[in-house]
């Protein structure tokens, strides 16, 4: 089932797919790691598959749900939907076939806007023309250093109305950032009891490169060992651009 969201960018997730592996930096405090594992100790019967150890953990193993593929169906009211907050879709193993059912669902449900967020840029970008793109869904990838970068390049491949990275956890400095196919920057500090420190330089930095590009910026939190232990407050005020929604949905793609 659905999930009112507490992040900031979005308002509900939806979790057609659970279970990922760590991959780079940003994942070596995986929030969605740590709650699987709750949640298999709970009993959730969507987290009862182990992944790795090495890279993944208890109840965070990779599966897909087709039973959760009719749930946008059913919300009656437009949403800004966060697709998969507990898994990647576009995990190597996840099927193709699968990942065009997500599509499908996303494409009939127009009242609906979807944002896709990935670390897996290159199987995105490889695979982009097997699928439908109607213009509710939006596609980001992770960008936390300088040393993955180059996924923006093969976001900015991709035919999604709408393209953003998620600076977040921002654990190093983003210099020279190519914008030009980006619609929409996030950036946000780690949290939990590991949680790296995030420098305000680095921040103001990515912040600037926005205004200047014209691409709208948010700001989500300084983090810490809660999410908002150190408020959202960037120079005195928050920022929370996002792109215009009004402008972007349209009837499904056939």
């Amino acid at each position: 089932m659905s999930t009112r969201s507490s992040i900031e960018w979005t308002e509900t997730t939806w979790n057609p797919t659970t279970g990922c592996d760590r991959i780079s930096a940003g994942c070596d405090n995986c929030y969605a790691l740590a709650l699987a594992k709750r949640l298999k100790a709970m009993g959730s019967a969507k987290y009862q598959t182990d992944g790795n150890p090495r890279t993944s953990g208890p109840g965070f193993g990779v599966m897909t749900h087709a039973a959760s593929l009719a749930e946008p169906f059913r919300w009656r009211e437009p949403r800004l939907v966060f697709v998969n907050s507990m898994s990647d879709l576009f995990h190597a193993k996840i099927p193709l076939e699968f990942i065009q059912r997500v599509f499908d669902v996303m494409a009939s449900t127009p009242r609906h806007t979807y944002q896709i967020l990935t670390k897996r840029a290159l199987r995105l970008r490889r695979i982009a023309d097997k699928l439908t793109w109607p213009d509710n869904v939006w596609i980001g990838t992770s960008v936390e250093n300088q040393d993955v970068l180059g996924r923006i390049e093969d976001l900015s491949e991709v035919p999604a109305a709408v393209r953003f990275l998620s600076c977040e956890p921002l654990i190093g400095p983003l210099h020279k950032v190519n914008l030009e196919h980006i619609d929409w920057v996030i950036v946000g500090g780690e949290s939990g009891p590991n949680a790296r420190p995030v420098e305000e330089r680095w921040v103001m930095d990515i912040r600037d490169q926005c205004v200047e590009a014209n691409v709208p910026f948010f700001f989500k939190q300084w983090g810490g060992r809660t999410p908002k232990a150190g408020g959202r407050l960037l120079e005195g005020r928050t920022w929370d651009g996002m792109p215009d929604r009004s402008q972007l949905v349209t009837a499904p793609t056939t």
